[in-house]
């Protein structure tokens, strides 16, 4: 349950006024500003704000007291009495000095970044891991913030409060308080971790391999994963519609089945809280057989959005070369002009990695699921097994995931030779091992 469960929380209400502003330091030329600044705002009504004006606001330097220039703070405080705003959400990560400073400058609470996407997450968690990887995080963002006039921290924990609070109560005892609390979560975490990698463990056994559906907040991956598996997961034109992971059967050409999962998107700045206490539930896109980069090619901020992506999986230590193979999925050409519709379609076509698709149409989904196939099959050599006649199970097993080349009875032996992926061969030894 998040603050906005509450009809109200210290004077502030679901639908309350924002103004939204973006530090535009000139820095990210492949980033729109205005995209920036949308995806800015995106955020904030993600959980029910009312966005009533947008500004990006040009800093040659940052100011260490406030990050902005003095006139531009007191313009700030003109802009937010005019646009009768409650809220000032700053798209950039504030110290607590700045947070603070620009609260008795604006007279308004003030929100950024972090904060603001830490609020999202812990409306949206909806399972019990979730809601530990998110109060995790979130923790760790508030314990350097106890200098401030509200900390939250005598309120039992029903949402994340990022919004307002009761009033700074025996700092220390809430600093020693917040390291209890952590250090107990961390271990809970560690033990969905331990239980996750035996789930794993027990995958890697079984007849079908695992791909994650991975990409940008947004770009279309739950959309896509319900296209694939008639599913109903929640898919929206919402910023973080999905938090947690969600695992289904697919089916594929040549293949008895496939599991898809479909996780939660990435965003630029992803707050580096939220990388480390989500790393346990990320480590399903590591451990999976094959991983598809759901992109929203519609988007101005495509490429930019790609190298967010990329740059979280490398964190994790996936999607890198030698690691989990990749290709990826440009979706959403249904919402493009048909001259770009076309050029997008013939790019992707020059490609072995990429197909564009519509999630919404279904347009380019079954050659999709054409190159999963391709994918998991790369890397296929013959082998040479020997079964007991009796083994119909595992010969089975070889008939459904590889190409029987041929096969020899030699009195109570079965020879086979059998063409398998690297993945299937792994997952054959395996499953024969546990035996």
């Amino acid at each position: 349950m998040s603050v906005f469960d509450r009809d109200e929380l210290d004077g502030l209400r679901r639908g309350d006024r924002a103004l939204v502003i973006f530090p535009d330091f000139g820095r990210e030329e492949s980033r729109d500003s205005d995209a920036r600044l949308e995806e800015a705002a995106g955020l904030a009504e993600a959980i029910g704000i009312d966005v009533v004006e947008k500004k990006a606001l040009r800093l040659r330097q940052m100011r260490p007291a406030t990050l902005f220039g003095k006139g531009q703070v007191d313009r700030l405080a003109v802009d937010v009495r005019l646009a009768e705003a409650s809220i000032a959400i700053v798209d950039a990560a504030l110290t607590p000095v700045q947070q603070k400073n620009l609260e008795d400058e604006l007279k308004v609470k003030v929100i950024d970044r972090t904060g603001l996407i830490l609020e999202i997450f812990g409306e949206r968690a909806a399972t019990a891991e979730g809601r530990l990887q998110v109060e995790l995080a979130h923790l760790d963002y508030q314990a350097g913030r106890l200098v401030r006039s509200w900390t939250h921290l005598e309120r039992q924990r029903g949402g994340f409060g990022f919004l307002g609070g009761p009033g700074e109560t025996q700092i220390e005892a809430d600093r020693r308080m917040i390291r209890d609390r952590m250090a107990k979560l961390r271990k809970e975490l560690e033990q969905v971790r331990r239980t996750r990698t035996l789930h794993r463990s027990r995958r890697q056994k079984a007849p079908w391999p695992v791909i994650a559906l991975v990409g940008y907040t947004n770009a279309g991956k739950s959309t896509l994963f319900n296209q694939m598996t008639g599913g109903d997961v929640m898919a929206a034109d919402l910023l973080f519609a999905t938090l947690d992971p969600t695992m289904r059967e697919i089916a594929l050409p040549g293949l008895d089945k496939a599991i898809l999962s479909d996780t939660v998107g990435f965003v630029s700045d992803l707050p580096t809280q939220l990388v480390a206490a989500f790393r346990a539930t990320l480590e399903e896109v590591n451990a999976a057989d094959l991983i598809v980069h759901v992109r929203d090619i519609a988007h101005p901020d495509s490429d930019a959005q790609r190298l967010d992506v990329e740059q979280v999986l490398a964190e994790i230590g996936a999607g890198g070369e030698g690691d989990v193979p990749m290709i990826e999925a440009w979706n959403k050409i249904d919402a493009l002009p048909q001259d770009t519709h076309d050029q997008i379609c013939t790019a992707a076509d020059r490609r072995d990695d990429v197909v564009a698709v519509s999630a919404l149409t279904g347009e380019g989904v079954e050659a999709l699921r054409s190159l999963m196939v391709e994918q998991l099959d790369r890397g296929s050599a013959v082998h040479d097994v020997s079964l007991a006649v009796s083994d119909g199970e595992n010969l089975a097993w070889l008939h459904r995931n590889g190409k029987v080349i041929k096969q020899d009875v030699e009195g109570d032996t079965l020879e086979v030779s059998v063409s398998l992926s690297a993945i299937d061969w792994a997952r054959f030894q395996g499953r024969v091992a546990s035996q």
